[in-house]
C-alpha cells in the first residue's frame, strides 16, 4: 500500500533523509520511530507530495506520491506535526469547508468524530487549546474515511484519556483494512498500536521490526518503595539490577526476568511502585548498542 524505495532528499544543511526503502501492506499499522530532528517529517513531505527528492520513489495505492499527488489525497488521511488552521473560522465552519472540499454527502461519522473525543465546535480556532486545535486535526484527518492514513505525532497535545481513545481509534481502523503510517518520538505510543516499527536515526533507517521485538528489547525502571531498611537489603540479595537507593527507596532495572523481580518484591513490605519513562535514547543504546549516536 505504501512503498519507499531508495529515497534521498539532502537539505543545505546537510541534513535530509538518505536511502529509505520500505514497504507498508495494506491493513497494517506501521510506527515510524526516532528522535525529532531524525527525519520523519521529511519523509512524511515527501509521501504527500509536498517535496522533490533527489532520488528514489515513494508511493501509495501504486500511484507516485509526487506526479499522482492529486489523486493519491482522495485516498489519504493526513494529520501533520505542525498544525496550521483557518484560525478566524470555528471548528464546525472548517470542518464543513473540509466536508465540503472532499464531496462528503453525509457528516454522520464527522459527528461521531467530534462526540467521541468530546470536542467544542463553535468557538473560533484561534481561542482553542492546543489539546482542542490537536482533536480537530485528528477528525479533520479521519472524518472522509480515507483507506490510508499518514499521521505525524498524532497523539501529541492531547491529555491521557484522549490518547486512550486515539489508540482505540487506531485499533478499530486497522480492524477495518486501513493501513496506517504513525510517526512519532513515543515508543509507548508505537508500542501500543503498531504491528511493526522502522527507526530513523540521522535520516537513516537503522532497522525494520516485529513491534514485539522492540518490546522484548526493552528494558523498563521500575521505582519501589518499602517500609524500612531491611527491605532494601532483600531487594539486594534478590540479584536484581539495581540503579539508584535513596533511603526507602530503590530503582531495579528488568529486562525479561519478571518471576524473578516478582518474587523479590513478595518478600518485601513494598508501599509504592512507579515504572520510570524510558527514553527513545535508551531503547536505541539497549537493542542496537553503542554504534548509534
Amino acid at each position: 500500500m505504501i512503498d519507499v524505495k531508495d529515497l534521498t532528499m539532502t537539505y543545505k544543511s546537510g541534513k535530509g533523509v538518505f536511502d529509505l526503502t520500505f514497504s507498508i501492506p495494506e491493513g497494517e499499522v506501521f510506527g515510524y520511530l526516532g528522535p525529532n530532528g531524525a527525519g520523519k517529517t521529511t519523509t512524511i513531505r515527501q509521501l504527500m507530495g509536498f517535496t522533490n527528492a533527489d532520488k528514489g520513489t515513494c508511493t501509495i495505492k501504486g500511484l507516485d506520491c509526487r506526479t499522482q499527488s492529486q489523486e493519491v489525497n482522495k485516498h489519504l488521511g493526513y494529520l501533520p506535526g505542525e498544525i496550521a488552521f483557518f484560525d478566524e473560522m470555528t471548528g464546525k465552519q472548517f470542518l464543513s469547508f473540509l466536508q465540503e472540499m472532499r464531496g462528503i454527502r453525509s457528516n454522520a461519522r464527522t459527528q461521531k468524530l467530534i462526540e467521541r473525543f468530546d470536542l467544542e465546535v463553535t468557538p473560533r480556532i484561534k481561542r482553542m487549546s492546543k489539546g482542542m486545535k490537536q482533536k480537530l486535526a485528528v477528525i479533520a484527518a479521519f472524518m472522509h474515511d480515507p483507506a490510508v492514513y499518514i499521521l505525524d505525532e498524532p497523539s501529541s497535545g492531547l491529555d491521557p484519556l484522549m490518547q486512550h481513545i486515539f489508540v482505540d481509534l487506531i485499533h478499530e481502523e486497522k480492524k477495518r483494512g486501513k493501513t496506517v503510517l504513525m510517526s512519532s518520538h513515543n515508543f509507548e505510543e508505537i508500542e501500543r498500536t503498531c504491528d511493526r516499527a522502522g527507526i530513523i536515526r540521522e535520516g537513516r533507517l537503522v532497522a525494520v521490526e516485529d513491534i514485539n521485538s522492540l518490546k522484548a528489547a526493552q528494558r523498563r525502571v521500575f521505582l519501589i518503595t518499602v517500609a524500612g531498611p531491611e527491605d532494601i537489603d532483600h531487594i539486594r540479595a534478590g540479584g536484581l539490577e539495581l540503579g539508584k537507593v535513596t533511603n526507602n527507596q530503590v530503582e531495579v532495572v528488568v529486562g525479561s526476568d519478571y518471576d524473578a523481580f516478582i518474587k523479590t518484591l513478595g518478600k518485601c513490605r513494598v508501599q509504592g511502585l512507579d515504572v520510570l519513562p524510558q527514553s527513545l535514547e535508551q531503547v536505541f543504546l539497549k537493542y542496537y548498542g553503542q554504534g548509534v549516536h
